[in-house]
């Protein structure tokens, strides 16, 4: 299980919507812009208040956020950014921005590496020469950095705090969790024990370390333990699951995304897969290849567990909602 660990206690990343406590749903432009980080792919739209009242808009409702991104009735994506259109402030190189977050499911979490990755592509777009974008997301506040771009492909990093570990850090009963310290164990789906080391970067991760030499990503296997460990009724609002292994000095791992299923790559389950192999023992800290089904995700994971994300975005579309999608979206009561 790999040498003892101490979590220093500041260990805290803010839980300001915890009991699902979010703002009414925001009305939203049109108009989006779509990109992908390792296939990981999300539709960034503008929203709020300052949205001119004669232009075709809509409310980001749980129905409408999960027609938008049905891939046959909708345009299709992993996840929705809303971005304030009222917050954008910029200055020498800077910009200052909120935004909110919305699974295809319909639901609003916390944070998306690869989403808030998007958005700064998205952002860089339309503002040209930027380099550092400061997003406050959910009560938390994240720091992005452009380290360059080509023929539409992003290079973009995302400082996503110090990562908090055990029951806390997932909502987690207490008494779900076997043992003194990471790696804890718990009862799989036909009850065998799992070694898992839960995680959050600011959204909550239970990564199940696997053996190097057993570890599939089979949908035999993959899909009842993330159906299962994702909605478990003792993790009060859900989990994000990743099958993770150590292998030559970089990590391996298949994910299953609460409220989405699989996906090809995830930004927040690439940090809590290096935290994971980290404080189990298996990797030291540092710089650390993550590899998924999608690619590759290069994360850094300090001697105090700050974490930054760095990979690529690539943009895919820009476009407007037609009339006849939006003619199928609830309207506001």
């Amino acid at each position: 299980m790999g040498p003892a660990v101490t979590v220093p206690a500041r260990c805290r990343v803010p839980r300001s919507f915890e009991g699902g406590r979010w703002p009414p749903r925001p009305r939203v432009s049109s108009g989006f812009y779509k990109a992908h980080g390792l296939g990981n792919d999300y539709l960034v739209f503008e929203g709020g208040d300052d949205l001119a009242r004669d232009a075709p808009s809509w409310t980001a409702t749980p129905e409408n956020v999960e027609r938008v991104c049905d891939p046959h009735r909708g345009v299709g994506a992993d996840g929705v950014v809303v971005l304030d259109s009222g917050s954008p402030r910029v200055h020498a190189g800077r910009i200052s921005v909120s935004l909110r977050m919305f699974n295809p499911d319909g639901g609003e979490f916390e944070r998306s590496g690869n989403g808030l990755r998007v958005l700064a592509s998205y952002l860089l777009k339309r503002h040209p020469g930027i380099e550092i974008i400061d997003a406050v997301i959910a009560g938390s506040r994240v720091r992005m950095r452009v380290h360059g771009s080509r023929a539409g492909t992003f290079d973009i990093s995302v400082d996503m705090g110090t990562a908090l570990t055990g029951a806390a850090a997932i909502d987690a009963a207490p008494e779900l969790l076997a043992g003194a310290q990471p790696p804890f164990v718990m009862a799989g789906p036909q009850g065998e024990p799992l070694h898992v080391v839960p995680v959050s970067v600011g959204n909550p991760h239970l990564v199940v370390l696997a053996e190097p030499s057993a570890m599939t990503c089979s949908e035999a296997v993959l899909r009842p333990l993330g159906t299962f460990l994702s909605s478990h009724p003792s993790i009060r609002h859900g989990t994000n699951v990743q099958l993770a292994r150590a292998v030559d000095g970089r990590a391996e791992a298949c994910i299953w995304e609460r409220g989405v299923g699989r996906t090809s790559a995830s930004g927040t389950s690439s940090c809590a897969v290096a935290v994971a192999l980290v404080l189990a023992g298996h990797l030291a800290p540092g710089t650390i290849l993550v590899e998924m089904p999608g690619g590759r995700m290069q994360v850094t994971v300090d001697e105090s567990y700050g974490v930054q994300l760095r990979g690529p975005v690539v943009s895919v579309l820009s476009g407007t909602l037609e009339p006849g999608l939006l003619a199928t979206f609830v309207h506001d009561s």
